[in-house]
């Protein structure tokens, strides 16, 4: 099949859901841009500052979700079940359920002084849901931290010629921001001397890759963690927010080009529309959907919208286009990883073997290079994995900063420098010597269960202020139903190959869901009882 008929399908469809649907939701979410946002209402030039501009906004939120997760688990999906299944759940989940939910989740945030999703369920669930739900994931976001940073130190140490770039886009996003916030310089003068300066960047580190004597993961490491810990205590306006701005356009442009070379040499479509693996026999339903994870729903992305999006918007006027248009824009990222694989690689069969031997990023890396050859020639790999590392760094440093209010929360303890540090040290425990591998496996159903949860709070929220609940309320769910269903057949994995510690996470995570499940619907029983009345 043709890969550019495949393109202007996927794009009518988000066309539609972005104009159509989100206008839909929107009107039951009760937005008032004259109504002050936490922004100004609870400023205190660290956490809550207002964004200059929504186009800034939008883009720390995009960079902050779209991390690599978009691009491996459709890539995953892929060489599994196929593009067939893979595409229609991208599509689909983005639009009824990725966009519902984030978009939903920054909204409420908003409209409770920018708290947490966690802490709002202490509000319209219990007390006992909010701390249960802060738990899981602070150390669900520990493991994140842990993960982003031991990838990021293992491509610096690949591939030298990453290294200018990813951390000279550092002081540049610095100077940026200074620019745009202190000397008050125009948007579009600041953009075009950050974006100049960025590919300046990319352009040394191609000619001149660093062979640092110290090029060591260990070393990466340290260097990574205290980054991560620096930023994170930071004014958002001062590195945060200008660092994630520009890390988007790297991704605006890596999606372009992707798109724009379909458009000029379409090639055809070599991986099959359904296929089933008889070494991985995997479901269809729900493993499909747990797989493809971030390029269709997932619970990160809710602490985001309400971890530090919600404090940085500037009006309720822009929430439908960061909540809802960030996940559009990440599913089209997740459209354009599996036609890379699906239409970049010789063949179905030399794709499968990349990914025996190298992985999914290395998979996407090669389709984007051969589809972007015309437009890019020789460095469409190197950019792919450039774009890559930009996003698991703006992932690194944003999730850490999560961890901090989740964390203060639970433990009410409001020094920033005490909280980061303990969360440095645990997620560098996890990171050094590669020990999360040993728990990651249960990360995927673990993420789409906080998305499932996420939908049940909102779904109390709506409640408690009598808006129409009932379509948040399947969402969560179909959400529910698919990510226990997962965990119970992963367990079933993992009693037969005595992984008892996963066996225990999936246990454990499988209660912690029906907990929720049935105190919310012991609010909803409350609630028609009352209004029987």
């Amino acid at each position: 099949m043709n890969s550019l008929a495949i393109t202007i399908a996927g794009f009518g469809c988000f066309f539609l859901g972005y104009f159509f649907y989100a206008r839909f939701v929107q009107k039951r979410l009760d937005i008032n841009p004259e109504e002050k946002t936490p922004a100004f209402t609870q400023y205190d030039g660290v956490d809550f500052i207002p964004a200059k501009n929504w186009l800034i906004l939008f883009g720390h939120h995009f960079s902050s979700i779209a991390g690599a997760a978009p691009i491996v688990g459709p890539v995953i999906a892929v060489s599994i079940w196929g593009w067939g299944p893979t595409l229609l759940w991208i599509i689909l989940g983005s639009i009824f359920l990725g966009g519902l939910h984030d978009f939903s989740s920054l909204v409420i945030s908003v409209k409770n002084k920018g708290r947490s999703i966690a802490e709002i369920a202490g509000e319209t669930i219990s007390i006992r849901a909010k701390y249960i739900f802060s738990v899981f994931v602070f150390f669900a976001l520990i493991l994140v931290v842990a993960v982003f940073a031991y990838l990021c130190a293992k491509t610096l140490v690949t591939d030298t010629r990453v290294i200018i770039p990813s951390l000279g886009l550092i002081p540049v996003a610095m100077l940026v921001g200074v620019l745009i916030y202190k000397l008050k310089t125009n948007q579009v003068v600041a953009t075009i001397t950050g974006l100049t300066l960025l590919v300046a960047l990319i352009i040394a580190g191609y000619l001149f890759p660093l062979n640092l004597e110290k090029n060591s993961l260990n070393f990466w490491l340290i260097v990574l963690l205290a980054y991560a810990f620096i930023a994170s205590i930071t004014p958002v306006n001062i590195l945060l927010q200008p660092r994630d701005y520009l890390s988007a356009y790297l991704l605006f442009f890596g999606i372009a080009v992707g798109f724009l070379s379909i458009i000029v040499s379409h090639p055809r479509i070599n991986a099959p529309l359904l296929h089933f693996s008889r070494t991985n026999p995997s479901s269809l339903w729900p493993m499909l959907f747990v797989t493809v994870a971030c390029g269709a729903i997932s619970g990160f992305h809710c602490l985001i919208a309400s971890g530090t999006t919600s404090k940085q918007l500037p009006s309720q006027k822009f929430a439908k286009r960061i909540g809802y248009g960030a996940m559009i824009l990440e599913g089209i990222l997740a459209f354009l990883a599996l036609l890379c694989v699906s239409a970049g690689i010789e063949s179905f069969s030399a794709f499968k073997e990349i990914m025996k031997t190298s992985g999914p990023i290395v998979a996407f890396s090669k389709g984007f290079g051969e589809i972007t050859k015309p437009l890019l020639k020789n460095l469409g790999p190197i950019t792919g994995v450039i774009i890559l590392n930009a996003f698991i760094l703006t992932t690194l440093d944003t999730a850490t900063r999560i961890t901090r209010y989740i964390f203060e929360e639970i433990t009410k303890i409001r020094n920033r420098l005490i909280s980061t540090a303990c969360i440095i040290i645990l997620a560098g425990y996890l990171s050094w010597g590669g020990k999360w591998r040993t728990i990651w496996p249960t990360f995927g159903a673990s993420n789409q269960l906080v998305a499932a949860l996420a939908l049940f709070v909102i779904t109390s929220w709506l409640l408690a202020k009598s808006k129409p609940f009932t379509l948040v309320l399947l969402a969560a769910i179909f959400m529910l139903t698919t990510t226990v269903f997962a965990l119970y057949i992963q367990s079933l994995k993992y009693f037969r190959e005595t992984q008892y510690i996963l066996l225990l996470i999936s246990i454990v995570l499988i209660i912690l869901a029906l907990f929720i499940f049935a105190e919310v619907i012991n609010i909803l029983r409350k609630k028609l009882i009352k209004d029987e009345k």
